[in-house]
């Protein structure tokens, strides 16, 4: 399979304003690397979470924090794939290298990542668990190969108590680049993008 294009990563810049005043804080974990692409691999240079991440982060307001393994993970997806069954399996809690230090300022926390095995990797787990939620909007956001959200509403209520789960995005993740229309249909019924 050919190497998908390089795309811009994400960083903090001038952006449309959030609805209603609302502080955004959208916190992703993308991985590069060897991929599923249509049954088959390809090598990302940036990962399609980052592609996803970056797209909103151009069209909102937000901050954006990209989450990242201590130990990070393989480059190859055999690799990856026999880590994460690992971790699932043993209900790990995979450390962050960076974490954030506080999140009370946010109003809605997007969670973005991958769908591995139907969930999110566990190390959104380890995200999600340390900090407080209460009274946050809290929306899943997804790049996937079949799973669409996967169980990503579930856990994130389960991880997130006092959160208000909305509406999730999910996309397919050979189709991250050119998501452009349904990304900004989602944020407009998040309320997240006006007009």
């Amino acid at each position: 399979m050919p190497s998908q294009d390089k795309a811009t990563s994400p960083s903090m810049q001038d952006t449309p304003e959030a609805g209603e005043g609302r502080r955004v804080l959208l916190a992703y974990f993308s991985r590069a690397g060897e991929n599923y692409h249509y049954g088959g691999r390809s090598n990302l240079v940036v990962g399609n979470t980052e592609v996803l991440a970056g797209m909103i982060g151009n069209l909102i307001a937000c901050d954006l924090h990209r989450i990242e393994a201590a130990d990070p993970y393989p480059n190859g997806y055999d690799a990856t794939v026999v880590r994460n069954v690992r971790e699932q399996d043993g209900n790990a809690r995979p450390a962050i290298a960076s974490p954030l230090p506080a999140i009370e300022q946010y109003d809605t926390v997007l969670l973005a990542s991958g769908i591995w095995n139907v969930r999110a990797p566990m190390i959104m787990a380890t995200f999600a668990e340390s900090y407080d939620f209460t009274g946050k909007t809290v929306h899943p956001v997804t790049t996937h190969a079949m799973s669409g959200l996967g169980t990503t509403e579930r856990d994130y209520a389960r991880s997130c108590p006092g959160a208000t789960i909305g509406e999730g995005l999910a996309v397919r993740g050979e189709e991250t680049r050119d998501a452009g229309p349904p990304v900004e249909a989602w944020l407009r019924r998040a309320g997240l993008l006006q007009g």
